[in-house]
């Protein structure tokens, strides 16, 4: 997967793409003397670039997109599918109830593990983007007005106080904290 962010100086959006392509930006705007942040799209975590050296330097040294690495094939299981033989530890009435499933064991346990998955999956997300954006405001809108509640409405879950906290910050800076927050309102269904 390629790493996507984004490039502030100050409030302003300097660059929004691919990791190359916001370097260059990023270069362009430091050897202009101006200090400029950068965040990961993901999860809004700044990526420090070392920036000395001319243009084709700085891309040779950004962080390559390492492939997944093939798992390694050892023991039971079924290693094409990524299946990994592990010890579980059950009480032994867990053991008689999963050996009466359809299926036997694994599968009862593939199918729990699922359906927590999936039923986890909204408060996670809206826990994954809350922090996001926190982790955003707190870098480049901590001196804006209305910012602390405007953190205070992002934790509430409360879309519409939100976005008039922040209605009157600059746009760039506005504009990518709604689009970190959006994921986690209403357990990410949107607005």
């Amino acid at each position: 997967m390629m790493t996507l962010c984004t490039a502030f100086d100050g409030h302003t959006m300097i660059a929004a793409g691919p990791l190359a392509q916001v370097a260059a930006a990023m270069k362009a705007a430091h050897d202009a003397g101006r200090a400029v942040l950068v965040f990961r799209d993901e999860d809004a975590r700044p990526i420090d670039l070392d920036l000395r050296g001319d243009l084709p330097t700085v891309l040779a040294r950004l962080p390559q997109e390492q492939p997944q690495p093939e798992p390694e094939k050892r023991g039971p299981g079924r290693p094409r599918l990524g299946v990994t033989a592990r010890e579980v530890t059950l009480l032994p009435r867990h053991w008689d109830w999963l050996a009466s499933q359809p299926g036997g064991a694994s599968v009862a346990l593939r199918k729990l593990v699922e359906a927590a998955l999936r039923e986890a999956e909204g408060p996670d997300r809206m826990r994954r983007s809350r922090e996001a954006a926190y982790r955003f405001m707190t870098a480049v809108a901590g001196d804006l007005p209305d910012y602390e509640e405007a953190v205070r409405m992002l934790f509430a879950g409360d879309w519409t106080a939100f976005d008039a906290h922040t209605e009157a910050w600059p746009v760039d800076v506005r504009d990518y904290a709604r689009r970190l927050a959006e994921p986690g309102w209403r357990n990410g269904h949107g607005r």
